[in-house]
């Protein structure tokens, strides 16, 4: 079994499109039905276009070579979260007590989101 795609809901597709497409760095694409897709290795973050945006509940989370490349585009689009995780702010890095180096943000629609970098992901497995 392998998880492939993951739909994010937002009000605002346009806008959506370009929020996305700044913070990943990357162009997504239409595929009809008020989606856009954005292949993020082997899972596609589909945007999916609704009048009543209904967030995830949990955070998404995307490993990435240049962690503070990714921390700028998120601070340049005010996007990052301003909560705390275990003590710490969730909006900087900070090497988490699971050792992930990581910060969060959150999109217009209240999506969270949380980068790590890839070096130092955990899996649960040594």
């Amino acid at each position: 079994m392998k998880l492939f795609r993951i739909i994010l809901q937002v009000g605002d597709l346009e806008r959506a499109t370009s929020f996305y497409g700044e913070l990943f760095g990357v162009a997504g694409r239409a595929v009809g039905g008020g989606r856009i897709y954005f292949d993020c290795g082997a899972v596609i973050v589909a945007l999916l276009g609704v009048a009543d945006p209904i967030p995830v509940p949990e955070y998404v989370y995307f490993a990435v070579a240049d962690l503070d490349g990714v921390l700028a585009r998120a601070r340049k689009l005010d996007a990052l979260a301003t909560e705390e995780v275990h003590g710490e702010p969730a909006g900087a890095i900070v090497v988490r007590p699971w050792r992930e180096r990581s910060f969060y943000a959150v999109d217009p629609w209240r999506n969270g989101l949380c980068f790590v970098d890839e070096t130092t992901l955990f899996t649960g497995r040594r």
